[in-house]
């Protein structure tokens, strides 16, 4: 993909909850012909059959295909992230990689920003759309930090506010659009002429951010210099979780790779404690049954002191059952992610 004038032919698009409808209103909008490469990441289920590709096809003039791994970069084309994988661009190339979740996702919005940054640098625009939480924001800081340029679609329109508001909140967005505007604007994006380099080198944690998304090793030293340790631990794998700031903006990262802001590593720790007390109400209800089938049983065999040692056991039990149900907690359905999913 060789321009004698490069343009802006490199954008990024991420989005979460509500994401398929922007999606189809954005691609609707975009020319037949237009001169640039998009990829997309959709926040998906690990487990889930992604039929993005068939409905933004059906929306929009473009071909839509799922990004597989060395895939070359044709440009006119969209690239969807598939379930379980980071989507990351090298030059002329895409990677597709089971790399460790950010931000509790995988595909995640910030791998892909990142690694276009690394690669393309001025070329790229970086798209935020609805969503919650704040995955993207770091990308969109990298996008901006190697002379990129950053759309946000505008919070008041947007389903889910929450990722296009932290955007415009830690970085240096240039365009605050309604989906209405936002195809015009990209076009007129692509046709407009990139610098040729970038402003600078690239920090140096960029490089290792990318190699950790890969899955590729890096020097474990260096990457101690650029972070904090911090008395934390990482809600996925137990590790210790080490601090790095992009601007205003802190996140966590641990030795596997695993990233998260702090909204998403509050976000994950409520998580992770809703299901440990659902699984110790539930081993605590079939205590106390099991417990009282015993009692009957040593009844039988007149063990009266067994029997009262198997009450007070009971009503420990059911003790520590009161103290739970006073915790409110939510139906195992709404556990779920209550997002629909493509």
């Amino acid at each position: 993909m060789q321009n004698s004038v490069p343009g802006h032919d490199i954008i990024v698009i991420g989005a979460s909850a509500g994401g398929v409808e922007a999606l189809s209103q954005l691609v609707a909008g975009l020319p037949p012909r237009l001169k640039a490469s998009v990829f997309v990441v959709l926040h998906m289920p690990a487990e889930s059959t992604s039929a993005l590709p068939r409905i933004l096809s059906v929306c929009g003039p473009l071909p839509v295909v799922h990004a597989t791994d060395h895939l070359r970069i044709e440009q006119g084309c969209i690239y969807v992230a598939p379930p379980d994988h980071h989507l990351l661009l090298e030059p002329g190339q895409m990677r597709v990689v089971k790399g460790p979740k950010e931000n509790r996702h995988r595909p995640a919005v910030d791998p892909l920003f990142r690694s276009a940054a690394q690669a393309y640098g001025p070329r790229v625009i970086g798209v935020i759309l609805t969503g919650s939480l704040n995955d993207g924001t770091s990308g969109l800081w990298a996008v901006k930090q190697r002379g990129g340029i950053a759309v946000v679609q505008d919070p008041a329109e947007a389903h889910f506010p929450s990722m296009p508001q932290s955007a415009i909140a830690y970085a240096p967005v240039d365009y605050v659009v309604p989906l209405s505007q936002m195809a015009a604007l990209l076009s007129r994006l692509v046709d407009k002429r990139a610098a040729e380099d970038p402003p600078g080198d690239a920090p140096r944690y960029m490089s290792n951010e990318v190699s950790r998304a890969a899955m590729e090793q890096n020097d474990i030293n260096e990457q101690r210099m650029l972070e904090t340790p911090t008395l934390y631990t990482c809600p996925e794998c137990g590790g210790a979780l080490w601090e790095l700031h992009e601007g205003n903006l802190a996140h966590f990262r641990c030795r596997i790779g695993h990233v998260y802001t702090l909204e998403a590593l509050l976000a994950q720790q409520d998580e992770t404690l809703e299901a440990a007390l659902w699984r110790t109400r539930n081993t605590l209800e079939e205590q106390a049954n099991l417990t009282e089938r015993l009692i009957e049983q040593t009844r039988q065999h007149s063990h009266e002191q067994e029997v009262t040692r198997l009450e007070e056991k009971l009503h420990q039990i059911r003790q520590h059952l009161m103290l739970l149900t006073q915790v409110p907690l939510e139906d195992e359905e709404d556990m779920q992610e209550n997002q629909t999913h493509p």
